[in-house]
């Protein structure tokens, strides 16, 4: 239990794709602007990252280490067209609104990168649980990203919540005439966002070394 504890801590927030590698900015700078839509890519590619982990951990005593990346990209890209095809047959309203960010999950560096560094290294149940944290550390990311975008932008929570529960509508949380900060819908308003959360990541790090280097200073002998 203590190895999936360290690979949870490392791939979901030692490792995070966006605060700690800042990889695929693509999709996290055009598709969050609300906190469906984030949340919803974010499941997605998670699903896409532990399968994709599973397939090529299983597999990788048989692919040749000459060809592994065109059959890695085999693998994610069957797994992408899967998940595709199911979020176009259940959540159909939803499919138009990701529209080409879901197939260019495919192009995510972040998937190829975690099949390329740890399951194509290790165990079948350690990569999946290591593509399963690093999925959910980017939806985190992504869904406080659009959380915060939406709620700035058109002073609501949970738009666009209707394309997956029925009869479900968004939450007014600002005035009906509040005017919207228009930047934050914008792609430059999520590209200061993540640099904020970037530094937050960075100065909480910064903080528990701090405290780590005082416990071992307290308890090192005199």
């Amino acid at each position: 239990m203590g190895i999936y504890s360290d690979i949870a801590r490392n791939s979901f927030w030692k490792q995070n794709p966006i605060l700690g590698q800042v990889l695929g900015l693509c999709p996290t700078l055009a598709i969050t602007t609300t906190f469906i839509n984030s949340f919803s890519l974010g499941l997605a590619t998670t699903l896409v990252m532990a399968m994709s982990n599973f397939a090529v951990s299983a597999l990788r005593a048989f692919i040749p280490f000459e060809v592994r990346i065109p059959i890695f990209i085999l693998i994610i890209a069957a797994l992408v067209t899967v998940v595709d095809l199911a979020m176009n047959a259940w959540l159909h309203d939803l499919y138009l609104v990701l529209g080409i960010f879901i197939p260019l999950i495919v192009t995510n560096c972040i998937v190829l990168a975690r099949v390329e560094a740890y399951a194509a290294k290790n165990p079948v149940a350690a990569s999946t649980w290591d593509g399963a944290m690093m999925g959910l550390g980017l939806t985190a990311v992504l869904s406080v990203l659009g959380l915060v975008r939406e709620f700035l932008g058109q002073g609501t929570l949970l738009s666009g919540i209707e394309m997956i529960v029925n009869g479900a509508r968004a939450i007014q949380v600002l005035p009906d005439d509040y005017p919207g900060f228009m930047i934050a819908i914008l792609p430059p308003g999520a590209f200061f966002i993540v640099g904020l959360l970037i530094a937050s990541k960075n100065w909480l790090d910064a903080r528990a070394n701090e405290r780590a280097r005082a416990r071992l200073v307290a308890h090192a002998p005199a």
